[in-house]
């Protein structure tokens, strides 16, 4: 294989704008798989939480080969939340294929990538997708990306990108929005002809730096990098340099390389390649793969840092142990966040004095899917509320912002903005579109906790959110919790369907008949500020006398089930989330009420 004829690209886009189904289709059409082979829609999505959610949470490589050219693609998440994966990989690339939704143009997260692609100097094609949406105009997307770039400082070169037209889920494209559609030619001709060949070292010696990780069930964990000099082989000794800089030599038992998207073994890689490696001990993200007569020790990979935390501890209620879960002592916690951690950059997990962790990440839903995946493998814990990391610059206390867009329905944006003001957001531009308005808003990342959820109710489920990081500035003043206490059990045992019915006019609940409770949990949200404690599990009174009142029929309003998002958002300082296997609770940190008021 000549380098020469490798191409590495990153597919970079805004969440849902159609990066996995392009994908789909190039790997299709490039003959990775069988005519007759079952293929499940969006294939680089792999894991079970990324199909259940329908967006990309990790970056994963696949191969195509198109004439004589071997095409390496990296499929990149498109959610804020995990630029993390996105600032890691892309350095193991030459260049990244845009995606953009010809109807809604470039997006918050598109700013993002887009600016990471162009400070490393990456040449950046562009396709606009989705040119087969009734009311999209290709154009004007067009221009859009093209301010974009000059918003972002690009250079002569790369204000020149080159850009085509495409259908991601039809399998066609055209070079020119006046052409005739064709399959994915004119986008694997633009790869080929715009993105350059890696740069590769001119010494005999391997170097690799490990950018990401891999596990298969008989091989474990594989360091996954791109070879920038000389050639590997099976059984070779190389120098392993670890993040304090200590070197160790070790042998590379398998070099794996993928074939479509499953891997495969091969005698010796070259430089330019992304492979995986089996063979390396105790490796991290950032070690450097060298050469064993004189070995180079490459820069660490850099990743912006976290601007949420949460509190990890043991699950300290009287139901531990009771849904399934196999991992329930601090131990146990400890070693599988201190495993997240060496395979996720973004993640920061550090020991508290009380025996609790505290887990720092880029947001919410960074954090949500390590508690999914957790739940998942039968671990059982508690969390308490997400906190922004604050910083001190010269005595000032600094918090991170976000810059915020909303488009929603003109009925409601007073609404929408109304809210925002309360979180002390600044307003920084206003505009209809169409029968839309669109509202872009600088707000304190602690005041966006909830507000996903809140501006879903005030406009009935139509606003659409996007979020960016900004950057640090001084802290903005007090911003409200939520509004309404909560409705918390008093006593311990089942709940019953009569004892809901009688209680709903207090506020909406969280659960139904026939649910487990014990004195301290959530069970519902009250429609006043403070706390109320009820009994849920008061049954009906059994009398053989014949009332009016007696025979009244028992219809209860359906109940509030309760992502582990929104249980996220919903619960303040005091309280937490219980998780295990089986269920989400939601519970006051004191489980005793004389021990609250004391709190209180």
């Amino acid at each position: 294989m000549d380098s020469s004829k490798i191409r590495n690209v990153a597919i970079i886009a805004h969440v849902d704008h159609g990066k996995t189904t392009l994908v789909d289709g190039l790997l299709k059409q490039s003959g990775a798989f069988r005519e007759n082979q079952v293929v499940n829609e969006r294939v680089m999505d792999s894991n079970d939480q990324e199909r259940e959610r329908g967006i990309t949470i990790f970056s994963k490589n696949a191969s195509v080969v198109y004439k004589d050219y071997l095409i390496n693609i990296v499929d990149t998440p498109g959610h804020a939340d995990f630029g993390g994966q996105v600032e890691r990989v892309l350095g193991t690339v030459d260049g990244a294929l845009l995606i953009v939704d010809a109807f809604e143009g470039p997006m918050a997260q598109t700013r993002f990538v887009t600016k990471k692609a162009l400070e490393l100097g990456l040449t950046v094609a562009v396709v606009i997708n989705k040119i087969d949406r009734a009311g999209c105009d290709p154009m004007k997307a067009l221009d859009k990306v093209f301010d974009l770039f000059v918003d972002l400082g690009a250079n002569d070169e790369q204000l020149d990108f080159a850009y085509v037209f495409a259908a991601g889920r039809n399998g066609t494209s055209r070079r020119k929005l006046e052409d005739e559609d064709s399959n994915f030619v004119p986008i694997f001709d633009l790869i080929v002809d715009k993105i350059p060949p890696p740069q590769v070292g001119s010494g005999p010696d391997p170097i690799l730096q490990i950018t990401s990780l891999d596990y298969q069930e008989f091989m474990g964990r594989m360091a996954v990098g791109r070879l920038r000099q000389g050639k590997l082989v099976t059984n070779q000794t190389v120098t392993h340099i670890n993040s304090d800089g200590v070197a160790k030599k070790v042998r590379i038992t398998k070099i794996l390389y993928p074939e479509g998207v499953k891997l495969k073994e091969i005698p010796e890689a070259v430089a330019g390649q992304i492979i995986s490696l089996c063979g390396i001990p105790d490796f991290t993200l950032g070690d450097t793969i060298s050469g064993s007569d004189a070995p180079v020790t490459l820069p660490r990979i850099s990743v912006d840092p976290p601007t949420i935390a949460m509190r990890f501890w043991v699950n300290d209620s009287p139901f531990c142990g009771v849904d399934g879960g196999r991992f329930l002592t601090s131990n146990h916690l400890a070693e599988r966040l201190e495993r997240e951690a060496i395979s996720d950059v973004a993640l920061q997990v550090e020991k508290l004095t009380d025996g609790a962790y505290r887990v720092a990440g880029r947001g919410v839903l960074h954090l949500s899917v390590i508690i999914e995946k957790m739940r998942r493998e039968l671990y059982e814990f508690t969390v308490g509320r997400p906190r922004v990391l604050t910083r001190e610059e010269n005595g000032v206390e600094l918090e991170p912002v976000e810059t915020i867009t909303i488009h929603a329905p003109q009925e409601y944006a007073g609404m929408v903005i109304d809210e925002i003001n309360k979180r002390r957001g600044e307003m920084v531009d206003m505009a209809l579109e169409g029968l839309q308005t669109r509202v872009v808003f600088d707000i304190p990342a602690r005041g966006i906790i909830g507000l996903r959820t809140r501006l879903l109710s005030l406009s009935k489920g139509y606003a659409v959110f996007q979020q960016l990081f900004k950057g640090y500035e001084p802290v903005k003043g007090n911003i409200e919790q939520r509004p309404t206490g909560a409705l918390v059990s008093k006593e311990r045992g089942t709940s019953v369907g009569y004892a809901l019915w009688k209680l709903e006019d207090r506020g909406v609940m969280f659960i139904g008949p026939g649910e487990d409770v014990y004195p301290g949990m959530i069970v519902g949200e009250n429609n006043r500020a403070d706390d109320l404690v009820i009994n849920v599990i008061k049954g009906k009174q059994l009398t053989n006398m014949r009332t009016t009142s007696a025979d009244e029929a028992t219809i209860l309003t359906p109940f509030r089930q309760m992502s582990l998002e929104e249980c996220l958002e919903f619960i303040n300082d005091d309280e937490a989330v219980e998780l295990t296997p089986k269920k989400l609770r939601l519970r006051k940190i004191f489980l005793d009420e004389t021990q609250r008021r004391r709190a209180g």
